[in-house]
Parts: C-alpha cells; structure tokens; sequence
C-alpha cells in the first residue's frame, strides 16, 4: 500500500513529537540539564529519605497563610506542615 504524501509527513510530524517528548529538560537559569533530578529520581530521593506524599485539601485563606509563613521557613512548606503537624499531634496527647 503506499502512502500519500501528506500521509508521510504526519508520520514523520508524530515521529518527531515523539522525539521531542522524550527529550530531556533544558537547563534552566544557566545550570545544567543534569542539576534537578527528574521526578522518577526526586520519588526515589524522598522515598529514601522517608517520605511520603500527602495531599489534602484546604481553604484558601489557610492556604496563603501557609504559603505567607513557608516563605520565611528554612524548610519551605514541607518542613513547615512537618513541623505545625508535629506539634499539633504533640499537644493532643
């Protein structure tokens, strides 16, 4: 059977859209490619290091004040939720 010449240039367009997708991640700011793990290998760093992902949902107003006190924490959110979570649970015992 052949093929249409429009035919073989979108498969050669899903050939290189495939190509594409593949590609690893430019470097960003002027680092490169290879300095922020992907996300397969940022799940193996956590899972190493013991944690979880946890999602929840909640208001709005919780939320930015969260986001508000995670930009002065030295752990961002992560260590900020660890932290109110832990003393939270401490209390109630």
């Amino acid at each position: 059977m052949t093929l249409k010449k429009t035919d073989l240039y979108r498969r050669l367009e899903l050939k290189l859209e495939g190509q594409r997708k593949g590609a690893p991640i430019p470097g960003r700011f002027g680092e490169p490619a290879g300095a922020v793990p992907d996300r397969k290998e940022q799940r193996k760093l956590d899972a190493a290091a013991g944690l979880v992902p946890f999602a929840c949902k909640l208001p709005s107003a919780l939320n930015q004040q969260l986001r508000e006190r995670a930009a002065e924490h030295a752990g961002g959110m992560n260590g900020l939720v660890a932290e109110l979570l832990t003393s939270a649970l401490r209390s109630q015992q």
